[in-house]
């Protein structure tokens, strides 16, 4: 039978009244070790002293990526592509600029057009 069923817990007088009156009862401690056994590391030390007793090198480490260049013409790209949104955006602030004094304008010769008919139907 592999599993061990845990002891039962005596409670304290205290914990007795306390967990009868509706509480719960304290915590249980935390097992000791890999899985309850009392061993707290694993370590594979005879790998280790194999590794120190053998007169050979350790193997090469194994191959990685080519040495770092910078990437240039991949961030002009970008850099270009930044600018070209900065531009459009200044035409659009102009274009709006442009229709806004044209609405203005628009506008106030209509109230004047208004104006003017106002007083002529008052005279009516």
């Amino acid at each position: 039978k592999l599993h061990k069923a845990a002891p039962k817990r005596e409670l304290s007088a205290e914990d007795r009244v306390f967990v009868n009156n509706g509480g719960t009862p304290p915590p249980t401690e935390a097992p000791g070790g890999i899985a309850n056994t009392g061993v707290t590391v694993f370590a594979q030390v005879a790998a280790h002293r194999a590794l120190e007793s053998s007169d050979e090198a350790p193997a090469p480490p194994p191959a990685t990526w080519e040495a770092y260049t910078k990437k240039g013409q991949e961030s002009n790209g970008v850099l270009a592509m930044m600018d070209m949104l900065v531009a459009d955006l200044d035409k659009e602030i102009q274009e709006s600029e442009v229709e806004e004094k044209d609405s203005q304008s628009e506008y106030e010769s209509f109230m004047e057009d208004s104006k003017t008919k106002r007083a002529a139907d008052s005279q009516l």
